[in-house]
């Protein structure tokens, strides 16, 4: 059975890949100060960094959990991550209000991606 693992450090990992699956730590925004739009779009940035770095891409997401700081702010998020996914190609989601590492954080997001 093969593990790698990308950037572990004591608590967690980026990325850990098992067979032809990658499962991703929580992702944040690049700046936490913006508001949901922009949090979104640089939080899926980083995203799209990671899946090139391990060999996949956004037309191979299995999945995404999505945590809002207020569901108050689902539509809004929903506009940039309509734009992000490719078309026919949306993962299964989940999308749950929770309180955040943070208080300027908006939004995180764990992705299951397969090696493209």
């Amino acid at each position: 059975m093969s593990i790698t693992r990308y950037e572990t450090g004591v608590r967690m990992s980026r990325a850990v890949i098992h067979h032809d699956t990658i499962y991703f730590c929580g992702q944040v925004a690049e700046n936490r100060h913006e508001d949901i739009s922009e949090q979104t779009r640089t939080m899926l940035a980083k995203v799209d960094a990671l899946l090139e770095r391990v060999g996949s891409d956004r037309e191979h997401l299995l999945s995404a959990t999505i945590y809002l700081r207020d569901m108050s702010l689902f539509e809004e998020m929903n506009q940039a991550w309509d734009a992000w996914v490719p078309e026919g190609h949306a993962p299964a989601r989940a999308c749950v209000e929770a309180r955040m590492a943070s208080p300027e954080l908006l939004i995180e997001i764990s992705v299951v991606a397969a090696l493209s």
